[in-house]
């Protein structure tokens, strides 16, 4: 039950994870490590408390949080500062939250993106989404016993929309400009011929992780 729970999510960006759990009741505060993320979700969300900082350092108070969230956030945590951390801020009885998306690759043309990502930048798409998929790389100390759930969604979106998403991925961010901008331009041509009217629907599995700390 998230009403009146004292909510922490951490790498909270924007704020679209944050808000909806300030909507479902929780007294929940954001912690953010960057300037302009930050700027951004006080813009969007005045209401809601942020305070700056990282899941390997949280500026949080011992046993103080019934839920910790990281909404696409973990994987830019160390694990072997970031578990611990959790651990301390938590509450006993206190949940630990991660999901993030992956891509639906048994749909065809979703897995056919894929492979041209995979070609220019020489990288086994589906073994890097295994690997994100696999457990025990949330915690390699084993010390959190998680429970897992697969939810499958999707949206429709304009082609500029999925171009910019495609674009904003840490391999595309560190490729030269150039080279991504041909790379998007290729893209759009491939997926205007299977989308023509510019509205890209795209599928996605999160992938939730929860555990409890004793």
């Amino acid at each position: 039950r998230l009403a009146g729970a004292r909510v922490a999510d951490i790498g909270a960006g924007t704020g679209i994870a944050t808000a909806l759990l300030h909507a479902r009741g929780a007294d929940v505060l954001a912690v953010e490590p960057g300037e302009g993320m930050a700027a951004q979700f006080r813009r969007t969300h005045p209401g809601i408390p942020i305070v700056r900082g990282n899941g390997d350092a949280l500026p949080l108070a011992d046993a103080s949080a019934d839920l910790l969230t990281y909404a696409q956030a973990w994987h830019w945590t160390d694990t072997t500062r970031s578990v611990p951390e959790a651990l301390r801020v938590l509450r006993p009885g206190g949940a630990l939250a991660l999901w993030w998306n992956t891509d639906a690759l048994d749909i065809e043309w979703i897995a056919e993106a894929g492979r041209r990502v995979g070609r220019f930048f020489g990288i086994d798409v589906p073994a890097e989404k295994q690997r994100a998929a696999r457990t025990e790389l949330a915690d390699p100390s084993g010390r959190l016993r998680f429970t897992r759930r697969e939810v499958r969604w999707s949206r429709r979106v304009p082609l500029d929309t999925h171009l910019a998403n495609l674009g904003s991925h840490s391999v595309f961010l560190v490729c030269p400009e150039e080279r991504k901008t041909s790379f998007l331009a290729a893209e759009r041509g491939h997926l205007l011929n299977l989308f023509p009217d510019g509205i890209v629907e795209e599928t996605y599995d999160v992938l939730l992780l929860v555990a409890t700390k004793p």
